[in-house]
């Protein structure tokens, strides 16, 4: 019975290194399918990240556009005439009011 499982061991190594390259080719095929949902799974999440980002930018490029406005309407010379006149009880000098002074 002893024999028996040797010989066995024996023809299944012999069978192994008669097939040592279906074996290895088998084994590639494996790591080629298992490499290609590792990458198709690695596009899928930087594909979902850059969208992220591509909609971020886009927001932070409609607020940048609404700080331009505002800047542009603030920095109007009636706007800052009327909130003159309003908060700090400002008016427009008159000509009898204006002292002018002259530098030796």
């Amino acid at each position: 019975m002893a024999s028996a499982k040797v010989v066995l061991a024996i023809e299944i190594w012999q069978d192994i290194r008669r097939h040592i390259l279906t074996y290895t080719l088998m084994a590639l095929v494996v790591l080629s399918a298992f490499a290609v949902v590792y990458f198709t799974h690695l596009n899928r999440q930087t594909t979902s990240e850059l969208e992220q980002l591509l909609s971020q930018r886009d927001e932070l490029d409609i607020e940048w556009r609404n700080l331009l406005l505002e800047q542009n309407s603030l920095a109007e010379h009636s706007s800052i005439e009327s909130k003159a006149g309003k908060l700090l009880n400002m008016k427009r000098p008159n000509i009898e009011s204006e002292v002018i002074i002259e530098l030796p």
